[in-house]
């Protein structure tokens, strides 16, 4: 079986997938069009976030088996067109999980404990310590909304520290001891900070936003390290502006384009010019799940995922 890999990775995806008999080739520079010109001399396919993979692609990849991603999502992927075509969608969620997790909970607790203002006034030579007391993530209840290998990660991860830990789940029967699941209305009447693990669907799409947070009982603190798309930017702004969500925390933004690696097509929104410039928000680009350990535990365990389908 011959594989086309479109993106780099981990040296041991390939290693691995040489050792087991697959025939790998790598193009990491032809444009979308070139590489439809050739896919049909591949059984494999494994992307990263180079370019979607739509409907006419998938009709020119006439042998194609599986189409892996080195990620979590596959929203980039016409998954119902592929399975229309017996392509097997295999991803990693499990390879980057724990980093998720713990970007997430090093964003709450900056968050919290105003790190990166605190930080940014020391540098220019000032020294506010009231202006810059925090708040003690003890005693609160955190909701997650998603619950699948991130949120439950997630929860694990404030196991330690004497909270409440709620998630919400379209799924039933999600929860465990590390998180109760409830309804919406419970969760919206009693959380303190909501932290978003949610997969990019037509459900999620633009899901937060000025309609969902009023509907909060309490003022709260908004983590997003999931899909940027979730959340309405401008909608947001107001709820910063009004008080209605007290900080922010977002390793993804809407105007991420489907490469998750551009922001802004043309200019700069000027609901972003808010966000860069509020004390209230923290911004990361896209890294919660890009750390040294990550990169190799998605390769390993994509590997493991195309040998046990092909090679069982």
């Amino acid at each position: 079986m011959r594989i086309l890999h479109l993106d780099t990775n981990h040296p041991l995806l390939i290693q691995q997938l040489d050792a087991i008999g697959f025939v790998n080739h790598e193009d990491y520079t032809s444009s979308k069009g070139e590489i439809e010109t050739k896919i049909s001399e591949y059984d494999g396919l494994i992307i990263r976030s180079r370019f979607s993979i739509d409907k006419q692609f998938i009709e020119k990849a006439t042998r194609l088996k599986f189409i892996g991603r080195v990620g979590a999502g596959i929203e980039n992927i016409d998954s119902n067109y592929a399975q229309l075509k017996d392509i097997t969608l295999l991803s990693a969620p499990e390879g980057n999980r724990n980093a998720v997790a713990e970007h997430a909970l090093g964003m709450l607790l900056s968050l919290f404990n105003n790190l990166k203002k605190a930080d940014t006034e020391v540098r220019m030579g000032l020294w506010n310590r009231e202006s810059n007391r925090g708040v003690e993530l003890d005693g609160k209840t955190v909701g997650i909304i998603g619950y699948g290998n991130m949120g439950k990660s997630f929860a694990q991860k404030l196991k330690g520290f004497n909270v409440e830990v709620l998630c919400y789940d379209i799924a039933p029967n999600v929860g465990d001891d590390y998180a109760r699941q409830v309804t919406l209305k419970e969760f919206r009447s009693k959380v303190d900070v909501v932290s978003l693990h949610t997969p990019q669907t037509v459900l999620t799409v633009n899901m937060i936003n000025t309609e969902f947070i009023k509907a909060f009982k309490k003022s709260f603190w908004l983590i997003n390290t999931a899909r940027g798309k979730s959340l309405v930017t401008e909608d947001l702004v107001v709820a910063l502006k009004n008080g209605k969500i007290l900080g922010v925390a977002l390793d993804v933004l809407e105007y991420e384009k489907s490469s998750f690696e551009n922001l802004f097509v043309n200019q700069m929104p000027e609901a972003f010019h808010y966000l860069i410039n509020s004390d209230k928000v923290l911004l990361t680009p896209h890294i919660a799940g890009w750390t040294h350990q990550s990169k190799e535990s998605l390769a390993q365990i994509l590997v493991a995922k195309i040998k046990d389908k092909f090679y069982s």
